[in-house]
C-alpha cells in the first residue's frame, strides 16, 4: 500500500506499524521522534500495534538539542 511520509511517498506493507515504518522502510531509530498520522499525534506507546492504512498522510518530527 502507499503512505505519504513528509510528503514522500513510500510502499509499505499492507500491515504496517508505526514500529515497522521506522525501523524497515525508513531505518529511523525512535529515539527523540514524534508520529503524527492524518494530523493526530500517535503515543509512543501505541506505534507497536497502530497499523497503517492506506493513503495516510504521516509526519515524523525529530527533536533537536538547543531548543
Amino acid at each position: 500500500m502507499e503512505i505519504t511520509v513528509n510528503k514522500k511517498n513510500h510502499r509499505v506493507p499492507e500491515t504496517c506499524s508505526i514500529t515497522l515504518l521506522l525501523s524497515e522502510v525508513l531505518c529511523q531509530p525512535p529515539n527523540g521522534l514524534a508520529v503524527a498520522i492524518n494530523q493526530s499525534i500517535i503515543p509512543k506507546i501505541s506505534w507497536e500495534n497502530h497499523l497503517l492504512q492506506s493513503g495516510d498522510q504521516v509526519i515524523i518530527i525529530k527533536a533537536t538539542p538547543g531548543g
